[in-house]
């Protein structure tokens, strides 16, 4: 990595650097995980590699589809290329399968399948714990205007509907996913975009026929084996072969902290 890059931000997973051209950002994922608001923190071997080839291979079936977002192009096996967008506050979460949050806040028993698809909104705020907010709050705060709003939902049904059914095909439920989007400026134009990632990290996938969790609650719930689940994923999505390690030889927990 070139040290000589202008670092950007670095977040809890990523660090971003300035791109080779404007309007274009360089975005490192790092091997570090966290859970419940960066209370619970680790660094796996391996994992930002899978979910930098994961995402990529999802965000390319999407651009292919038509929906924007700000990919580019993978740099290497940890980096990629986007565009340069301004973040929209919210993360956009879509439930298909009672889980997490929404199984203890409503007392739904958790694989509950839901009546349909539901679409929440949390405020991106690390400090308050990125409260769940309603579409009055978002635009009462200016977070996002109506229109952004629709753009953002319609999205994020056409990517749930495309995500559904690749992992139906692989033999993965998906869960429910976190989502973000950002405004793309392009001359006197703006328009909404999805960004951030898509990846184990970001959706609960099971495995349908044992309910084997293949994402992040492995961590979340010391359940060990993360790396090997992410590999699971790439490879029955073809994107590594039978028995390839995303990079080390081996990948293992490096070091733990838990606040």
């Amino acid at each position: 990595m070139n040290s000589r890059r202008t670092r950007i931000y670095e977040g809890k997973a990523k660090i971003l650097y300035e791109g080779p051209e404007p309007g274009t950002i360089i975005v490192h994922f790092k091997d570090d995980a966290t859970a419940f608001n960066a209370q619970k923190k680790a660094v796996i071997e391996g994992k930002g590699v899978l979910n930098q080839r994961i995402s990529e291979f999802i965000f390319t079936r999407l651009n292919e589809l038509g929906i924007p977002t700000h990919f580019l192009r993978s740099l290497n096996m940890r980096e990629q290329l986007v565009r340069e967008v301004e973040i929209v506050p919210l993360e956009v979460v879509v439930r298909n399968v009672a889980a997490g949050s929404l199984a203890k806040r409503l007392g739904i028993d958790e694989g509950t399948q839901l009546p349909r698809s539901i679409i929440e909104f949390y405020y991106k705020n690390d400090q308050l714990g990125d409260p769940m907010v309603s579409e009055e709050h978002i635009t009462a705060f200016n977070w996002a205007s109506p229109q952004e709003i629709d753009d953002m939902m319609h999205m994020a049904i056409r990517i749930n509907d495309f995500m559904s059914g690749l992992f139906l095909g692989i033999g993965i439920k998906l869960v429910d996913f976190k989502i973000e989007f950002g405004r793309l400026y392009e001359n006197d134009m703006m328009r909404i975009v999805l960004a951030d990632e898509i990846s184990p990290d970001s959706c609960r996938l099971w495995d349908i026929k044992t309910q084997d969790k293949l994402d992040k609650d492995r961590f979340r719930r010391d359940m060990g084996g993360l790396v090997e689940a992410y590999q699971e994923v790439a490879r029955r999505l073809g994107i590594i072969a039978e028995g390839e390690k995303p990079e080390r030889s081996k990948p293992k927990l490096v070091k733990t902290d838990l606040n």
